[in-house]
């Protein structure tokens, strides 16, 4: 049998898979010198352009709006976090008085823009100044940093209900069962036994969330946050040199990396009893 299998692994490709593999390849080969090419061109162009006069005048707004962002994205993610927990659990609930709101929730914020949230929160919010002071919350509504926050957090938190909610179900049901054959309660139940397998699920799926809101708080610069986009365009409007975006680029790109990395290095860590 051994001997029939490497016969069948050294017998050659179809004709017809040779040339689809060869097409892939240099297909594959094309793509990478295309970016290769661009990423030449693009370090020359910056090399070239290179400027110290505005690199000394708007690094420090650059600096501060990549603080804005960070801050933004951190503070969002780590709210959210904490209202996906119920979100999740009312998602999974048999009863319709929690599941239905649950779902409405989950779906409008997972199906629209995060910039429309954001218009509807600062924009469709101030208009009813009148009730919000009423209430004695306008000191928080007019400051359009809170209503990025709040506008980010709500998104964020719908995605992550998703993730904690679908993380949850992944795991085998005879692991509750076990664990009531050994008269654990269901509280014990939940947090040392199926949370922890959920989170190892739902680890990968809540890393590429936290990029995406690197990469979408970008649009917090239309209501006049100051983050690493605003301090973009601020510095655009008075120089018209292309290459502060270039710049910007370069900050989202190293966050998301250095984000990739570390996430990836965690993963690594927390899984290392799988891969024995």
């Amino acid at each position: 049998m051994s001997h029939v299998t490497e016969m069948i692994a050294a017998r050659p490709a179809p004709p017809h898979q040779a040339r689809r593999l060869t097409l892939a390849r240099v297909v594959g080969l094309a793509v990478i010198g295309l970016w290769i090419v661009l990423a030449l061109a693009l370090a020359w162009s910056m090399i070239a352009g290179f400027d110290m006069e505005k690199i000394e005048r708007y690094g420090p707004r650059y600096l501060d709006g990549l603080a804005t962002t960070l801050i933004l994205t951190v503070t969002s993610v780590g709210l959210g976090a904490l209202l996906s927990l119920p979100v999740a659990f009312a998602r999974m609930s048999k009863r319709s008085v929690l599941s239905a709101p649950a779902y409405a929730y989950v779906y409008v914020f997972r199906s629209t823009p995060m910039l429309l949230q954001i218009f509807l929160v600062y924009y469709g919010l101030g208009s009813f100044r009148a009730e919000i002071e009423a209430v004695g919350l306008w000191w928080f509504f007019r400051d359009a940093w809170n209503c990025a926050l709040l506008a980010m957090t709500l998104n964020t938190a719908a995605y992550q209900a998703e993730i904690l909610r679908g993380a949850i179900q992944s795991v085998p049901r005879g692991q509750t069962e076990g664990a009531k054959s050994l008269g654990l309660s269901g509280p014990v139940t939940f947090f040392k036994i199926i949370l922890p397998q959920a989170l190892i699920v739902a680890l990968r799926p809540y890393g590429n969330e936290i990029i995406l809101m690197v990469k979408g708080s970008a649009v917090v610069a239309v209501v006049t946050v100051l983050d690493l986009m605003g301090q973009t365009r601020y510095a655009f409007s008075r120089t018209f040199d292309y290459q502060t975006y270039l710049w910007a680029a370069l900050f989202y790109l190293a966050i998301v990396e250095i984000l990739r990395h570390t996430w990836a290095a965690l993963e690594r860590r927390l899984t290392r009893h799988l891969r024995r």
